[in-house]
């Protein structure tokens, strides 16, 4: 065992010489590696983007509603609005049926019907229901207003004319991460700096990790790892960055890597029970709200915001966590949107985070607690007046807090003049984008770079970081993993099987956009610097596992066979896919 060891040194100070006896070796090295990893993570995301763009989940039938005409609707969510409108799930055009009846709803242990206010009323079997609502079962029937329809199951799964759409092959892709990884960490030991052996090895364990998910999830049955895909490539960025520009602390933030992935597969595996869910909403508010007090009544300021809280010489961020609990909180299944006060107290909890935030300024998360809540209320609600009365609430408390705090537009004085300020106010920003111009396309290799050596460069300046040690290329491309992720939410929210999956998925995906663009764009003085930080790269266990939190309601929302963790594996008496059937006659829903 002392002769392993004393070899491994042996290497290691053999490898920490090899630039300085051949530096022209280790320059070339540098240059072919600036032109392979462009091409490289081309290669790695072009069919992954291009499989999320272009998804497109198809509705999954999970009982069939029998109507007095003979025909047969398909309920293909799991919350199904019947009446009236036009807007409803399943249509009924007579007259003694409401704009909106009632809501069908599908439950571990059944369907359930909530009566919405009707005036004709609603009744199972001939027995009214009750405000708490009543349970269905296959073959009762329901009567909405003396209309009767009867709840049948659905039909034996038939192979589709049209084969479904399958998600892309991962192994590829990892094939070509793993490779990506390798010559990363391979660069970093030929460097011979600081921890030569440390910050190596934490990159081929990271890849170990990658691969150990992924064999893992495929040997349940399980496809669709475009999204893990990408925040595996995001996350090895953050590990670069971290070992540029503070070698000791990339332990730290595999660490953190790995923490986010437990966070991401609990809580997904959480998700798959919604009654579960509904209980537990009002512990997340809470905690949601205690994060941001506990970082009020203790916490450090850092960067011009207290929002840091050291215990045992670690520090983290509240707010990081507060984000998960908050959409946690703020996202609603179906019957309880059309119980009143219910967006009054989501309005109340986001009042409570956005002064505690305001209290710590910390105005960057503040203003993605709002657009996230914009985005929550609209879903829930669509009621466009009481978000404009909130928005103008919310610019009026903007203009209390500046008349009562006016050192807090001293922080912004420089945006968008910051040349004239490069000393002062403009100081990072003007280092920011030095440092990305001379990166050109390319970059100038990882850990090749200065801008490092500015404060926040890994963190609120880490897009100026990419651009200049690896590469506009490599930039564009990390955000655009980001707007990938987001149209694939949207898309996957057309055919959601739960309101709280497709309002969860829809906050989060916006939360990671709002803040990659604020980081991006104040990084570079487009928007002030709010101190912000780029989803999955910045250096941060916090921000990391936040990151990792918020993909798991993308990942619940994703509709595609077999694709969500947060749902049981599909098998033969799973729901019936109208992937192969152009119309509902030709899946066998129509009736003679």
């Amino acid at each position: 065992m002392s002769q392993f060891v004393s070899a491994v040194i042996s290497a290691a100070n053999a490898l920490r010489q090899l630039p300085l006896e051949y530096p022209q070796v280790f320059a070339w090295y540098t240059l072919i590696l600036r032109f392979v990893f462009p091409a490289l993570a081309i290669a790695m995301l072009a069919k992954v983007i291009r499989s999320l763009i272009n998804a497109s989940p198809k509705p999954e039938v999970w009982a069939v509603l029998s109507l007095p005409n003979g025909a047969g609707e398909p309920l293909s969510h799991w919350e199904n609005l019947l009446g009236r409108g036009e807007s409803n799930d399943v249509v009924l055009n007579y007259p003694v049926v409401s704009r909106q009846h009632a809501a069908l709803i599908r439950g571990e242990e059944g369907w359930t019907v909530y009566d919405l206010g009707s005036k004709s009323g609603t009744t199972v079997n001939g027995t009214p229901v009750s405000p708490e609502g009543a349970a269905v079962k296959l073959g009762d029937v329901l009567g909405l207003g003396g209309v009767e329809t009867v709840l049948l199951p659905a039909p034996s799964r038939q192979e589709p004319e049209k084969p479904e759409e399958k998600p892309v092959s991962p192994w590829g892709s990892l094939g070509i991460l793993t490779l990506f990884q390798i010559l990363t960490a391979f660069h970093f030991l030929l460097r011979g700096e600081e921890h030569i052996l440390l910050v190596p090895v934490c990159f081929l364990c990271l890849t170990g990790l990658m691969w150990i998910y992924c064999t893992g999830m495929g040997a349940l049955g399980r496809t669709g790892f475009e999204m893990e895909t990408i925040a595996f490539f995001l996350s090895t960025l953050s590990l670069a960055v971290t070992a540029s520009s503070a070698p000791g602390s990339v332990p730290k933030q595999l660490a953190a890597i790995v923490l986010g992935i437990v966070l991401f597969l609990i809580l997904g595996v959480f998700l798959r029970d919604l009654e579960r869910v509904k209980k537990i909403r009002w512990l997340m508010a809470a905690g949601a709200v205690g994060l941001l007090g506990l970082s009020l009544v203790v916490g450090q300021v850092k960067y011009g915001a207290a929002n840091w809280i050291s215990i045992l010489g670690m520090s983290f961020q509240p707010s990081e966590l507060a984000k998960i609990c908050y959409i946690f909180a703020g996202a609603a299944t179906l019957e309880r949107l059309f119980r009143k006060r219910n967006l009054g107290l989501f309005i109340l909890l986001t009042g409570v985070c956005m002064g505690c935030l305001a209290l710590m300024s910390d105005f960057g998360t503040a203003a993605i607690f709002f657009i996230t809540f914009l985005v929550i209320a609209y879903l829930r609600s669509g009621d466009f007046a009481t978000l404009a009365l909130v928005c103008g609430g919310a610019v009026f408390g903007a203009f209390t807090l500046v008349s009562l705090k006016p050192y807090v537009l001293r922080r912004f004085a420089s945006w968008g003049h910051v040349w004239e300020q490069a000393s002062a106010g403009g100081y990072q920003q003007t280092r920011t984008m030095s440092a990305a111009a001379s990166g050109g396309l390319i970059g100038v290799g990882p850990g090749e770079g200065w801008l490092h050596r500015v404060a926040a460069a890994d963190t609120d300046l880490v897009f100026g970081m990419l651009c200049e040690e690896w590469g506009l290329v490599i930039a564009v491309l990390a955000v655009l993993c980001i707007v990938a992720l987001a149209v694939f939410a949207v898309r996957c929210c057309r055919a959601g099987r739960s309101s709280f999956y497709a309002i969860a998925a829809c906050a989060a995906t916006s939360l990671l956009v709002f803040q990659t663009i604020l980081n991006v764009m104040g990084s570079v003085d487009i928007l002030p610097l709010t101190g912000v930080t780029f989803p999955f790269v910045s250096n941060g266990g916090s921000s990391m596992l936040s990151a990792w939190g918020l993909l798991a309601f993308l990942k619940a929302a994703d509709t595609r066979r077999d694709a969500s963790f947060a749902i049981r594996k599909q098998n033969f008496h799973g729901p019936q896919w109208l992937s192969g059937a152009r119309t509902k006659k030709e899946a066998g829903y129509e009736k003679n």
